[in-house]
C-alpha cells in the first residue's frame, strides 16, 4: 500500500514503450504508480523489473476496451487508495495505413475502440477518485498527426514530415483528432475542479506502432506526458503540447 502522502498515478498501456517510461519517471518522482496493462504476464514482469529498482509500482489488469475490466480495475484502486492524483491515458493502437479511400470502416472502428472510446471509458471510471484529490491531472497521449489545423494546412509543425506531405491517416490520425476533442471537452467540464486535462504529443518515438522507426527514445517520448502530469496548480488546461527537445515543449495547434 502507498503511504498516506504519496501521490497516486495510473498509466494505461504501461507494460512497454512510452507508457512504461512514463510510469518509471513518475515513480522516480515519488509517486505510487499503477501499471495498467491487459497482458498479465508482461504487466507483472514490468512490475517486477521496476520494483527491483526500488520504485513503488504495481500491476493493474486493465483492458481499456472492456467495460468489465475497467470497472474491476477502478474497484481495486478504490479499495486500495480511494483517490487518484494522475491519470495518463497512454494505451493506443495503430494499423498499417492505406489511403483513406481504401481504409475500411471496420479498421477505423478498431482503432477508435482503444484510442478514443477506451480513454472515455477509463476516464469516466476513475473520475470520482480524481475529484477526491486536492488537485489532479489527466494526460491524454495524442499525436501531432491529430492536429486538424496542421492537416488542413498540409504542414507538420513538428518537422517530422516535410512540407506538403502531412500524412492522410484515416484510422490513427483521425482517432487522435477525436481524442484531442475529447480532451478539450473534459477540460471544459472540469475547469473549476482543480483537475487539469491536457493532450501530449510525445514526438516521433520508436515504438511498436511505427515499427520502431522513430527517431526518439521512449525516455524522450515520456518527457511531455510527465511534464503535464506534474503541472503545478496554476498550470494550463485544454492545451496540446508536443516534444521539441526543449524543457517546456512546443504548443501544437488543435
Amino acid at each position: 500500500m502507498p503511504s498516506d502522502t504519496a501521490r497516486i498515478a495510473l498509466v494505461t498501456g504501461a507494460n512497454k514503450g512510452i507508457g512504461r517510461a512514463v510510469a518509471r519517471q513518475l515513480a522516480e518522482r515519488g509517486m505510487a504508480v499503477y501499471l495498467g496493462a491487459r497482458d498479465e504476464e508482461r504487466g507483472r514482469a514490468c512490475e517486477e523489473e521496476l520494483r527491483a529498482d526500488g520504485l513503488d509500482v504495481r500491476f493493474l489488469h486493465l483492458d481499456v476496451k472492456s467495460d468489465t475490466s475497467v470497472v474491476l480495475a477502478a474497484k481495486r484502486v478504490e479499495g486500495e487508495t480511494g483517490v487518484l492524483h494522475v491519470l495518463v491515458n497512454n494505451a493506443g493502437v495503430g494499423i498499417p495505413e492505406q489511403p483513406p479511400s481504401r481504409t475500411s470502416a471496420d479498421l477505423v472502428r478498431h482503432v477508435y475502440e482503444t484510442n478514443v472510446f477506451g480513454v472515455i471509458r477509463v476516464t469516466n471510471a476513475f473520475l470520482l477518485m480524481l475529484r477526491r484529490a486536492e488537485s489532479a491531472r489527466i494526460v491524454n497521449v495524442s499525436s501531432s498527426v491529430g492536429s486538424i489545423t496542421a492537416a488542413a494546412a498540409n504542414h507538420d509543425p513538428t518537422g517530422v514530415f516535410p512540407p506538403g506531405a502531412f500524412p492522410a491517416m484515416l484510422a490513427y490520425g483521425t482517432s487522435k483528432a477525436a481524442l484531442n476533442a475529447v480532451t478539450v471537452t473534459y477540460a471544459n467540464e472540469l475547469r473549476d475542479t482543480g483537475i487539469l486535462v491536457n493532450a501530449a504529443s510525445p514526438g516521433f518515438v520508436a515504438t511498436d506502432i511505427n515499427g520502431h522507426n522513430g527517431s526518439l527514445s521512449v525516455e524522450q517520448g515520456a518527457h511531455i506526458p510527465v511534464l503535464l502530469a506534474t503541472l503545478d496548480g496554476d498550470g494550463p488546461t485544454a492545451t496540446f503540447l508536443g516534444e521539441d527537445g526543449t524543457p517546456d515543449g512546443q504548443a501544437l495547434p488543435w
